[in-house]
């Protein structure tokens, strides 16, 4: 692969947001924690986050097809790390619950205009192989990210943990703004928005979709049983120490693998970019993540847990970059902050509905059964998946 300084850009510039946003997700746990010493409190922190992104993703793409994509992942980097930065100077819950709200409003806009600067810088040979990488770096942030949190929070304090993530921000604006400047606009588009302009908007984006048949039919399988993975994500820690009964110390000890696992599969999907196609990444990688699920509620033993949970990292990387490069090669980039918003909303939505009814239903039944028939049906929906057929992208 012929490097880019522009790969660099984005790739580090993407890569020091995420890390910051662990650092961040750990330091306003324990802000929130030393301020009320509630755990409901705690908890609102994580309804906020998808309130907001499904009432903005109504709107949102209309305006970011129409605004310069360079300039609005700068604006929103620099708003997120205002925000943040704010953070350790209020002391009343409410504001900072708002605050919390304001930096996942900027998220909403600042994700389909990341990925549409992807789509249009990175070119279309090195879509898999800079995905891949970009899953590593990911991957990455989730293993250094929450240990550097506590680095700093051991030494220093949450405000300084703050002010590092306010700054990471600060560090992603700049490096993004070295890329080259969008060679058009959607200028002809650049009338004031309205709420006959938002209905028009997702009039022709379900157009679209319905255009794109069996990519559109692909992609609502795949949100269905991923947003079923994500919900089960939230039964993970419950099962380990109630039906496996491991300690605490021996639960962060299974992340920490499990997060191993996901670096040794972002590097392995980069190292065969060149010898599968980004169809066998995104079928084969999302079977295999969806029957590790499925292994992993089904485990009597903590082996095995261990096994399924490093496997689904593995296979979860590979999954991730095929469907990320299909979903760049597909999507129009003057449409994409408009298709990526629908998504977002539905995924969205899915996603508090699943977690609701998973943690119902084990609340009222038995959690690993309800765990077991729900992944069952993600492994179904990804056999389904592989009977879809589409053109395959270009790959290196």
């Amino acid at each position: 692969m012929k490097w880019s300084k522009h790969y660099v850009y984005l790739l580090a510039g993407l890569g020091v947001s995420q890390l910051g946003n662990w650092v961040y997700l750990i330091a306003l746990n324990v802000m929130i924690w030393n301020l009320t010493h509630s755990p409901a409190a705690v908890a609102g922190l994580y309804i906020i986050g998808p309130l907001v992104r499904i009432i903005c993703n109504f709107f949102v793409g209309s305006y970011i097809d129409r605004l310069n994509k360079k300039k609005t992942v700068i604006t929103t980097d620099l708003i997120r790390g205002f925000f943040v930065c704010l953070m350790p100077f209020v002391d009343q819950l409410w504001l900072i619950y708002a605050l919390v709200g304001a930096t996942n409003i900027a998220s909403t806009f600042f994700g389909p205009s990341s990925t549409y600067l992807i789509s249009v810088h990175v070119q279309e040979e090195h879509k898999q192989r800079f995905n891949a990488l970009h899953s590593t770096l990911n991957s990455g942030s989730f293993m250094v990210g929450p240990a550097l949190a506590g680095l700093i929070l051991a030494t220093f304090s949450t405000s300084v943990a703050m002010w590092v993530n306010g700054v990471t921000f600060f560090i992603c604006a700049y490096l993004l703004s070295l890329l080259p400047s969008e060679n058009k606009t959607n200028t002809s588009q650049s009338s004031k928005i309205t709420l006959l302009t938002i209905k028009e908007d997702w009039q022709m984006t379900i157009t679209y979709a319905k255009k794109l048949h069996n990519f559109t039919r692909l992609i609502v399988i795949y949100s269905i049983a991923l947003m079923i993975a994500f919900a089960l994500d939230s039964q993970e820690m419950t099962f380990l120490l109630a039906h496996l009964e491991i300690s605490e110390s021996l639960y962060g000890i299974t992340v920490t693998v499990a997060g191993i696992g996901a670096i040794v599969g972002g590097l392995l999907a980069t190292a065969f970019a060149k010898t599968f196609s980004v169809m066998v990444y995104l079928k084969i990688g999302f079977f295999l993540s969806m029957l590790s699920y499925l292994g992993f509620y089904l485990a009597n033993s903590y082996i095995i847990a261990v096994i399924c949970f490093v496997t689904l990292g593995i296979f979860m990387a590979f999954s991730n970059t095929g469907f990320a490069t299909l979903y760049q090669s597909t999507i129009h980039p003057d449409v994409m902050g408009r298709f990526s918003s629908m998504l977002n909303l539905i995924q969205s939505i899915l996603q508090v509905l699943f977690t609701v009814v998973i943690g119902l239903l084990a609340e009222w039944f038995s959690l690993q059964w309800t765990a077991v028939i729900f992944a069952s049906f993600a492994v179904l929906l990804a056999v389904g998946i592989s009977s879809i057929s589409l053109k395959e992208p270009q790959t290196p």
